[in-house]
């Protein structure tokens, strides 16, 4: 009966190892799901440097509505088509367990973020861990013999000459949730660009939203075509862009982060884009506990004059989810106690 039992718990050790065993990959690391600057390359390199078996998990971190992930086939992935997907996540962060071998491709669907590199191919292999052999039953009938495991002794501690009272422990508060930046894409799908519809096409799109401090701005445009000037309500209204706060001439996307609550306005420089409507002004609110990232470089803007303190360029980043690396360790040293327990209580 006690060899039984024994057997038992050790093919439940074995059973929780290998669960344990699995990895969550946080795509992107850092920077997450979005249009890369690299271009596809930068998706390319991070797969290079990881390991996917059955039955690990992808988490693409994005703010929803701005990103999906939608699995697709090869050729749908080289064409970046998403009129025929797999399957369609809307709701960021998404995770997605690899429950099957072979080659995976991954893109996000919305407007152009396909061809501007948002896409991931990985290839997923089946887990290689070989568990250690159960123990053998032996032929006298006996129950296995557990080695005795020598029991420490602690010298006494020395007693102090006065009696001191024990500090009080006063528990660390706990750190309370915070809300992640929030990336909006100028414009949506349309991007930054001479509207059709006039100055009143980014009033519509600016006025159902909410514009936090450590929120991001992404404006999108072809190279060359179009610029980004922050300027005065003066220059806004008149579309003088004469002496701009500041211009970022960035290969596009321009991102920027709102390090400043108060309202801001921005311009296409380009001589009769801001009057044909490409201007935005929106307020930004300071109650937000978001923080930009601390590694945001801001660029030189080519204007002369001192660079705004309310923006800063930054990548798409949204906090990645935490491995489970400690709860693994965990499980298996909880394994490891429970058959250290049974051999030597039938022993």
């Amino acid at each position: 009966m006690a060899r039984k039992l024994l057997l038992v718990l050790f093919a439940v050790a074995t059973l929780l190892h290998g669960t344990a065993a699995q990895t969550r990959h946080v795509v992107g690391d850092a920077t997450g799901w979005t249009i890369p600057s690299g271009g596809a390359s930068a998706y390319a390199t991070w797969a290079a440097n990881q390991t996917f078996t059955l039955g690990d998990t992808l988490v693409f971190n994005f703010a929803t509505g701005q990103h999906d992930v939608a699995k697709v086939t090869k050729s749908a992935y080289d064409a970046c088509n998403g009129g025929s997907t797999l399957f369609t996540l809307t709701t960021g962060p998404a995770s997605v367990t690899l429950n099957e071998t072979g080659e995976q491709y991954y893109i996000c669907t919305i407007g152009t973020h396909c061809s501007l590199g948002q896409k991931l191919a990985i290839n997923v292999s089946r887990a290689s861990a070989t568990p250690s052999p159960a123990p053998q039953p032996s032929g006298s009938g006996s129950p296995p013999k557990a080695s005795p495991v020598p029991t420490p002794t602690q010298a006494p501690a020395p007693q102090p000459s006065s009696p001191t009272p024990p500090p009080s422990a006063v528990p660390a508060p706990a750190p309370g949730p915070s809300a992640g930046a929030v990336t909006f894409t100028v414009g949506d799908t349309s991007g930054w660009i001479v509207p059709s519809g006039g100055a009143s096409a980014y009033t519509t799109w600016a006025s159902g939203k909410t514009f936090k401090v450590g929120d991001i701005l992404v404006f999108n445009y072809p190279a060359n075509a179009h610029n980004v000037e922050e300027v005065t309500k003066e220059k806004f209204n008149s579309c003088n862009s004469t002496s701009p706060l500041a211009t970022y001439n960035t290969p596009p996307p321009v991102r920027l982060t709102l390090t400043k609550s108060g309202e801001h306005y921005f311009i296409c420089g380009i001589p009769g884009h801001c009057s044909a409507g490409q201007k935005l002004a929106i307020n930004v609110t300071g109650s937000s506990t978001a923080t930009p990232p601390s590694g945001s470089t801001s660029p030189s803007p080519s204007s002369p004059t001192t660079n705004p303190s309310s923006l800063s360029p930054t990548s798409d980043v949204t906090p990645p989810s935490q491995n489970s690396g400690a709860a693994s360790l965990g499980v298996v040293g909880l394994s490891a106690t429970l058959l250290s327990v049974a051999a030597a209580f039938f022993c």
